[in-house]
Order: structure tokens, then C-alpha cells, then sequence
């Protein structure tokens, strides 16, 4: 079930992003694409056999998913600042770029780095299994390095879920109602990662489907935007006129 749900995330992602290649050649909304391109990255990070093989050509050391944790921070930085100017969340906007966002970020990333260089990251797997294995100091440190590779993105989450839930109770299109309601479960599936190591050893499986519904409520939000944006922009433009045929 895990693996279905990881490769038909990955495909569902990858599709969206090559939907979008061609307006991204003709320079509109790049943004868009720059997001789905890191989600889809992201996601083939997140899979066993693709992180072996990337991180056997890395060295075998796990850098593989300290490159996953910053295409997660940069996807999720992008998504911020798409959200919160599409929506018109000033606030969001200022405590996602501003000081505030920007130090969170630096403190968590260097955070991040440094326990991973006191880890003895030798042995490649996607979740660092064989890490954490080696004895409880180094399961302790995974720990560590988990927490901070989730907090930069609960962070922007919660910043963009008040204006979500707001656009989402509003008298807006429809799609656009329904993207904003999955942006919000996403922020919330996001959100509770933070809850991970309370969870038992038992419901490990349940990490996985919140990461993925996360993962999947911010693509299909993101991409019912494109399409609201796409059909607005159609029916707005002027009929042609029996006079100008």
C-alpha cells in the first residue's frame, strides 16, 4: 500500500509538472513549475530504490536526504510565497520572506546540518533505518534531525493556513475554494508531523499517509488554482464581434 501510494504520488506529480513545461517556456507562471518540478523530486528522494541508486552515486553517506530536506525547504518556500500573494495574505507574505521567516529557516537548517555531521551516516536508505539502527545515540540524533527537518515546513504552513481557511469560507469561485480547503489539509497534514515521535513504533505506516496527504493536497490545491486561473482568464476575454469577422 505504501509503495503504491508513494509511485502514484510521484507519477501524479511528475505529470503536473510537465503540464506546465511549455507555459514555463513561455515564461508564465515559472513559479508553478519550479514548485511541482521540487515536489516531484522530493517525492523520487522519498522512495527507496531511486534514493539508493542517487545516493550510491553520492558517496553512500545519506547526503541524498540531506538534499531531500532542502528541496522540501525550497518547495515549501515557494509554495509560501505563491499562496500568500495569490490570496493577498500580506501578513503570511512578510512572516514567510521577512526576518522572522528567514531566521527560522537559517536556525532550522543549520540545526539540520549539524546533527547530521555528528551522525555516522554511512549506509544508504530513504529514512535512515540503517542510521538510526547502529545504536540508541544515533537513533537519538535521527530523532533530532527529523524534528528539525520538519519544522521549517510546519512553520510556512501554519503561517498560510488563517488565510486558507478564510479563502476557503468565502465567496470566492469554487475551484478556488476547493484549492484553498486542500491547501489547509495539507497545512494541517504538515502540521502534525511534528506529533511523529509520539507516534508508536506500530503506526508507522500512519507517517507515511500524512506526509503523502500532505504532499498530494498541496499539488491538487496548487493545480485547481492553475485551472481556476486558466479558465478565468478565457471567459474574460472579448468575444469577437459580428463586425470584426
Amino acid at each position: 500500500m505504501i509503495e503504491t501510494l508513494q509511485w502514484s504520488t510521484l507519477a501524479i506529480c511528475g505529470l503536473i509538472a510537465a503540464a506546465r513545461v511549455p507555459s514555463a517556456v513561455r515564461g508564465e507562471n515559472r513559479s508553478l513549475f519550479y514548485i511541482f518540478a521540487l515536489m516531484t523530486a522530493a517525492i523520487l528522494l522519498s522512495i527507496e530504490a531511486p534514493y539508493v541508486a542517487i545516493d550510491t552515486a553520492l558517496g553512500g553517506v545519506n547526503l541524498a536526504n540531506l538534499l531531500l530536506r532542502f528541496i522540501i525547504f525550497a518547495a515549501i518556500y515557494f509554495v509560501g510565497i505563491r499562496v500568500t500573494r495569490g490570496f493577498g495574505a500580506e501578513h503570511g507574505y512578510r512572516l514567510i520572506t521577512g526576518r522572522i521567516g528567514l531566521a527560522v529557516l537559517l536556525v532550522v537548517s543549520l540545526l539540520m546540518l549539524g546533527v547530521f555531521f555528528l551522525m555516522d551516516t554511512a549506509g544508504s536508505s530513504a529514512g535512515l533505518g540503517a542510521v538510526s539502527a547502529k545504536d540508541h545515540r544515533h537513533g537519538v540524533l535521527v530523532e533530532y534531525y527529523g524534528a528539525a527537518g520538519r519544522a521549517y515546513p510546519s512553520y510556512v504552513s501554519l503561517v498560510l493556513l488563517p488565510a486558507m481557511v478564510r479563502a476557503a469560507q468565502s465567496r470566492l469561485p469554487v475551484l478556488v475554494r476547493l484549492a484553498a480547503a486542500l491547501l489547509a489539509v495539507g497545512g494541517v497534514a504538515i502540521a502534525l508531523t511534528l506529533l511523529f515521535p509520539l507516534v508508536p513504533v506500530e503506526w508507522s505506516a500512519g507517517k507515511f499517509i500524512v506526509n503523502y496527504t500532505a504532499v498530494l493536497c498541496f499539488v491538487l490545491g496548487l493545480a485547481l488554482i492553475w485551472v481556476a486561473r486558466v479558465r478565468s482568464s478565457r471567459n474574460n476575454k472579448p468575444k469577437r464581434t459580428s463586425t470584426e469577422t
